[in-house]
């Protein structure tokens, strides 16, 4: 089978799953699928790579995360910007889509959300925690988040398989390259920084205005840059 061939029927297999899933369940199942889709969101691991950081200064949670975030920011946005593949809303022009979220306005391939779900779901139940059961019901968030995507109407089927497994794939990366070489440049840094906090609630948030006032504006910066879009539209209709 020819490449181009593959190609088209692969595209063809999209257009009739999302077609047949899309808005599936009606608005409490899209309700429910909304609230899990944010588990993919880059906002949740910036928000837990600035508390490690910031709060809670743990040098290998924080290398790890960051390694994984770092990862998945290279090669998604290479796939994205090599691809170019157009959304399902922008494609199915009169109608057929029922996007129900905010419209991305970043390429279809692959899915960020399933990279970061699955990456951050493996980070967490086997390297961290090696637990099968909090792996196997990681991964049970991992499909939910997969078909979010596609129930609400912003994703091919192939945007979240392949967004998989550009996350295992970063996974991979992190755990053995990427991971490693942050934490060893950490442990460097610290050679020249006194009093480190390890592992608890840094004393600075109650003893230094100015180090409380920088975690705020960091940590609000986090949250305008994930609902800046949705903050300008209500400010924008309350005029």
């Amino acid at each position: 089978m020819e490449l181009k061939e593959f190609s088209n029927r692969i595209d063809q297999w999209d257009q009739r799953v999302i077609l047949k899933y899309n808005a599936i369940g009606g608005k409490s199942v899209t309700i429910i699928l909304r609230f899990l889709s944010f588990f993919g969101r880059e906002t949740l691991w910036l928000f837990l790579i600035a508390f490690y950081l910031l709060v809670w200064y743990d040098p290998y949670l924080l290398a790890y995360l960051s390694a994984i975030f770092i990862t998945g920011l290279i090669l998604i946005l290479l796939a994205k910007q090599t691809v170019k593949r157009k959304r399902p809303f922008e494609r199915f022009t009169n109608g057929e889509i029922i996007v129900s979220e905010r419209k991305p306005t970043s390429r279809s391939f692959p899915s960020w959300h399933s990279y970061n779900v699955i990456a951050e779901g493996l980070l967490f139940g086997v390297f961290f925690m090696k637990s099968p059961l909090i792996t196997f019901l990681l991964m049970i968030l991992v499909l939910l988040v997969c078909f979010s995507r596609i129930q609400l109407g912003v994703h091919y089927p192939s945007d979240v398989i392949f967004g998989c497994v550009i996350g295992i794939i970063g996974f991979l990366l992190s755990i053995y390259l990427i991971g490693p070489l942050i934490f060893l440049i950490m442990t460097y840094i610290e050679q020249f920084i006194v009093n480190i906090q390890y592992q608890q609630v840094n004393s600075l948030l109650f003893r230094n205005f100015y180090y409380s006032l920088l975690c705020f504006s960091i940590f609000l910066i986090i949250f305008l840059l994930a609902f800046y879009k949705r903050i300008y539209e209500l400010l924008k209709k309350s005029k």
